[in-house]
């Protein structure tokens, strides 16, 4: 046998075991992925092209990018946001290098606009958390990203974080977020409890806002309405899971932050995480509602997404999700941060599928780190 019929046999031999025969496809991928970000946000462009957003992933006052035909192949694309530009309004010497965090971006009426939190360079008050959220556009995916104007979209008197954006059906666009912990404290009877312990003297805690968007986000029209906050009660069945980063003696906050809405039929799901985000009880729950902006109702099964080290895993602080389809779009799949015993306390990315029952119920098949089938391509 000659060297090129060899090549020619050994090359279908690879094809067949990376696509399979006809549609099936039997390529596999693995978590964590090879990408270093929190809060991954994945878009999936025109044409079918996925790219993946986050916190960190080596930019520098701003957000970086990475490129994917499939969600398991993942192209650096470089820093596609800076702080520096023409109309930048954050403040990169604040705590937290400036706290560029959980970038989305969204395909609208031609562009492209990236949605994030950072810190305000209008601080009288010098206060330490300062953050607020802007917007940027672009004509690509890759920007590079300027911001639409000199300022926060809007400022609602505390410090905001983990912007969410929903284009509704009736029109009107809705941006979510979550209120700060800073200077928010909240009576409950967890309060109450650690309080009785000695351990903390007051719990702050974040709590998850919607309001309508200006069609130019420009700035908001309405007040915000108050959607998601932890339980006040000991006996509520969502205190346990949420409760955990003040429950373990952790931290004196309890979160409500990173929702991801997305409707399904008539119900208007939002994911979002609780507790301590650089601790191992980092974790995922949802609430449905009829409209979008509540009210919502949590979940019976939350949470949905959690640490596995305590079950023989290796997996911890899964959090702050996305959501995104396969290529084929058959399967939605959840884009999170977590931390693996091997990674410490580095965050990376994972992809793990995601059902909703036909009684209505959101199910996470994760965290996984075993090989699966990757998405299936059209």
């Amino acid at each position: 046998m000659n060297n090129t019929l060899k090549i020619a046999i050994g090359y279908l031999v690879a094809t067949f075991l990376v696509y399979g025969t006809g549609t099936a496809q039997t390529h596999t991928y693995k978590n964590p992925l090879p990408i270093k970000f929190g809060d991954p946000y994945v878009l999936q462009a025109e044409g079918g092209q996925y790219y993946m957003y986050g916190t960190g992933g080596g930019a520098k006052n701003g957000f970086a990018a990475y490129s994917s035909p499939d969600l398991v192949h993942w192209k650096e694309e470089g820093q596609v946001y800076y702080a520096g530009n023409r109309n930048g309004w954050s403040d990169s010497t604040a705590a937290w290098n400036g706290a560029y965090w959980a970038p989305e971006v969204y395909a609208h009426q031609g562009k492209y606009y990236l949605f994030y939190s950072a810190q305000w360079k209008n601080n009288p008050g010098k206060d330490l958390e300062n953050f607020r959220i802007g917007v940027a556009v672009a004509d690509t995916p890759v920007g590079p990203f300027t911001d639409l104007s000199g300022k926060p979209i809007f400022d609602p008197g505390y410090p905001i974080i983990d912007a969410n954006v929903l284009f509704d059906k009736s029109g009107k666009i809705y941006l979510y977020y979550s209120r700060c912990c800073y200077k928010h404290p909240v009576e409950s009877e967890v309060a109450d409890w650690a309080r009785k312990k000695g351990w903390f003297e007051s719990v702050e805690e974040s709590w998850v806002y919607g309001v309508e968007l200006k069609p130019d986000f420009s700035g908001v029209i309405g007040e915000p309405v108050l959607l998601l906050r932890p339980p006040v009660k000991m006996g509520d069945r969502q205190t346990e899971w949420e409760s955990r980063s003040v429950t373990s003696k952790e931290v004196n906050r309890r979160w409500t932050e990173g929702s991801a809405i997305f409707q399904k039929g008539d119900t208007y799901y939002m994911m979002y995480s609780a507790n301590y985000f650089g601790g191992k009880n980092y974790a995922v729950g949802y609430a449905t509602s009829k409209s979008p902006l509540g009210p919502f109702l949590k979940a019976a099964n939350n949470p949905v997404l959690q640490k596995n080290n305590d079950k023989g895993g290796v997996v911890t602080g899964t959090g702050h999700n996305s959501i995104t389809w396969s290529p084929d779009g058959k399967e939605m799949f959840c884009v999170y941060h977590a931390r693996t015993l091997a990674t410490g306390d580095e965050r990376v990315v994972f992809i793990d599928r995601m059902k909703i029952l036909k009684d209505g119920q959101l199910v996470v098949e994760g965290p996984t780190t075993t090989s699966q089938i990757a998405p299936q391509r059209k």
